[in-house]
């Protein structure tokens, strides 16, 4: 029912969304009751002509157990709720499945800046593609991502995954997300972080494989053909070097 408001785009967001309505219902319910019992008490025992207050101390065993056993249910369904949060937690933050590609995400006042692996799906090589406030990813496929702060306290927020984790400067923290939807999705900071917070968005772009060969090839890195050729000239000078060496070498025997 949340998708009506928030569509549901990772593989885990059904999770998430259960617990949300898991926690939703069972509050509700005691919120409703307890309202409903405020209310019933203020009518209940309202001034009326001729009838004298109750002096009540609190001590009465028949009017603890008002409290005593309501009490008693609510902690029952707490531990209903934390057990259904641990599970969605280890899921989420404690497993860490093969990731099919790795991200680098990099906050800073007030953009996002994504480096994507490339074409060889490895971070950190000549092919990676920068882009600022726009994340390419792939539906049906594992991503890590490593989220690390330029300056102050952010927090990597995507709605349509049901997924947020903080970005604290000095460190780096690594998780994961699996897309499961294709569209664009908005990418949010949820941590105030200066008069720009507000505006610092981004967006997700979930699309085929196709689609994002389509876009890498548009966005791949120039190679630098100078060096290209330098490197083959050392190539080949290398090879013809020991060729002459094993060639001599085959003359003096």
């Amino acid at each position: 029912m949340l998708e009506r408001f928030i569509p549901a785009a990772a593989s885990y967001s059904g999770d998430v969304d259960q617990l949300v309505w898991l926690v939703t219902i069972l509050v509700g319910f005691w919120f409703i009751a307890a309202e409903a019992m405020f209310f019933w008490l203020i009518f209940r025992f309202r001034k009326k002509e001729g009838v004298k207050a109750q002096y009540i101390t609190g001590k009465e065993k028949h009017l603890k157990q008002w409290i005593n056993i309501p009490h008693a249910l609510v902690l029952v369904f707490d531990v209903f709720i934390i057990i259904a949060a641990i599970r969605v937690w280890v899921h989420i933050k404690q497993t860490l499945p093969p990731a099919d590609r790795t991200v680098r995400v990099t906050s800073q006042q007030w953009a996002w800046t994504f480096q994507d692996p490339g074409a060889d799906d490895s971070l950190d090589t000549e092919d990676d593609v920068f882009t600022t406030d726009e994340l390419h990813v792939e539906k049906d496929k594992t991503y890590h991502f490593k989220l690390e702060s330029k300056d102050v306290l952010h927090s990597f927020f995507i709605p349509a995954f049901r997924m947020k984790q903080d970005a604290v400067p000095g460190r780096i923290y690594t998780g994961w997300f699996k897309p499961t939807r294709a569209g664009d999705y908005d990418i949010l900071c949820a941590e105030i972080c200066g008069i720009g917070h507000g505006v610092m968005g981004a967006k997700l772009v979930v699309e085929s494989a196709e689609e994002r060969a389509a876009w890498l090839a548009a966005h791949a890195p120039a190679v630098d053909e100078t060096a290209t050729d330098a490197t083959a000239t050392d190539a080949a000078s290398t090879d013809a070097t020991s060729s002459d060496s094993t060639s001599a070498a085959a003359g003096q025997q």
